[in-house]
Order: structure tokens, then sequence, then C-alpha cells
């Protein structure tokens, strides 16, 4: 199935309080590209999360964001005295004293601005790892349904614009018996206005020559032959963005030559339809996994 690299997917979890919410998103990438943002608590799960984005994605830059959000009492965390660093403070106070012979003023506030006295607690996350884990599992399934619906709508888009571009090859291979006609006719024309005896060999190879020089036929079939690739190309189960870029340069230099070769203005004028078609396509194909 088509997949796009364009998308995003979320999905949130709560936990004794604590909400752990999954933020994924992806765009067009020529490999895949993974980034994962963590808090703390979690950093020893980045690298098995990494797996699994490599193991369900083929291509694009993918950022992935956990959210925790604590209740407020959790958030703010207890503060904590460390009598041990208050009582061996207070005896280095004691022994200073009785060297010196002076009372050292030593306020509450001053005991507890010394380094070490006051301890906060730190929220230990870790206890959410597995569900965080299985949030993410369901938060890339998402991305993945939603890579798949933008690639359905793509495809879509492309086909009506494959259509076209078969439908402008029919009508020019039609106008090229005009156009080989109208030469023709313009050749002898110039030749009556002349007044000159001509060799009907020499003028039938010169025409020949004419001829071929502004043949598109195997441009036109190439186009036809591009177009039927990409349609199977389009119903293959695996990424396939590589190979419909590679067919848009294809089709495009085949619309390039038929325009050098057109010599005709409603030919030129569907070879440039064709190339608007054409960049249409590439630009949505550059989305495609």
């Amino acid at each position: 199935m088509l997949k796009s690299m364009t998308a995003f997917s979320n999905r949130e979890i709560t936990v004794d309080s604590t909400v752990l919410i999954w933020e994924i998103r992806s765009v067009n990438h020529r490999f895949l590209d993974a980034s994962i943002y963590l808090p703390e608590g979690f950093h020893s799960e980045e690298n098995s999360l990494k797996d699994q984005l490599k193991q369900k994605l083929g291509r694009g830059k993918v950022d992935a964001k956990l959210i925790c959000k604590l209740e407020e009492n959790q958030a703010k965390g207890k503060i904590q005295i460390n009598e041990q660093v208050i009582k061996d403070l207070l005896d280095a106070k004691h022994k200073i004293e009785s060297l010196s012979k002076k009372v050292i003023g030593l306020s509450a506030m001053d005991i507890l601005n010394w380094p070490g006295v006051m301890e906060e607690n730190q929220n230990d996350l870790s206890v959410y790892v597995d569900a965080a884990k299985k949030l993410f599992t369901e938060t890339v399934d998402g991305l993945i349904q939603s890579r798949q619906e933008e690639g359905a709508r793509l495809k879509v888009l492309i086909l009506k614009r494959v259509n076209s571009i078969s439908e402008i090859v029919v009508a020019v291979k039609q106008r090229r018996i005009e156009v080989n006609a109208a030469v023709r006719e313009k050749a002898m024309k110039k030749l009556s206005e002349l007044d000159v005896t001509v060799d009907n060999n020499r003028l039938e190879q010169e025409l020949v020559y004419l001829f071929q020089r502004l043949d598109v036929d195997e441009e036109l079939d190439r186009l036809d032959s591009h177009v039927e690739e990409l349609k199977a190309v389009l119903e293959r189960d695996e990424p396939i963005g590589r190979r419909l870029d590679f067919l848009m340069q294809e089709l495009n230099r085949e619309a390039n030559t038929l325009a050098s070769k057109a010599n005709d203005a409603e030919t030129t004028k569907s070879a440039v339809e064709l190339k608007v078609l054409i960049e249409q396509m590439r630009e949505q194909v550059m989305n495609i996994e």
C-alpha cells in the first residue's frame, strides 16, 4: 500500500495520576532519520524505540517526543532535611568556637543554605517505562495509518494526472498525421514557387530525412510505457518513492524531447501541458515513502 512520509500521530494515557503523551510527526526525507526526545528516567529505552521505528518505517524524517505531566504535588516534590549534614555543621561550629574562644553566629537560614542540607526528592519516572513503551507502539501504528490514508489520497491525485498524460499522448499521435501532411505540402509549395526541375527520388529522400528529424513516435511510445509502469508501481506493497522519482525524470525527459521536435504549435502546447502534469506529480511523489 502506498504510504506518504508526511503524517502526525499522538496518543495519551493516564497512569497513577501521571499523564503520558507521545507525539510523533514525520516529513519527507531521502532515508529514515529518527530522533526521539525523552524525559529523565526513559533514556535507556531510546535505542529500542528507534529499532521499532526502523522495523516499521522505510523512509522519512521522524521526530518522536514523550511528555510526562505530573500532578502539582508530584511535580514540586518533597523537601527533605539532611540531618547528618546539620549535625556535622554544628559540631564544626562548636569546635571552631572552642579553638578561637569566639562565638560564631549561625542562623537557621545559614544552615538551610549550606550545600547538602536541603534535598528535593526527584520523581522516579522509570516506573512508567512499560506503559510508555506500549503507548509508543500504539502511536507508531497510528502514524502508519495516517501515512497510509495520506498515501491513498496521493495515489488518486497521481492517477488522475497519469490519465491526463495518456489522453495528451493519444491526441499528439493523431495530430502528428496532420503535421506530417502539412510539412510535405509546405515543402512542395516552396519547390513549385522556385520553378526548378526537381529529381523526384532526391525529393523523396529529403522528405524522408525531414520526417525522421520530426518523428516523435519513439518518444510517444516511451511515454506510454512509462505511464503503464507507473500504474504498476503504484500497486506495489513496498516503499516505491525512489522508483516513482526515477519515472518522473524519465517522463520529463521524453516531454522535453517531444517539445524540441514538435515543429507544431499544438504539439508544443501539448508538451508543455505534459511537463506541468509531470511537475505536479513530482511534487506529490516527493512525499511518498
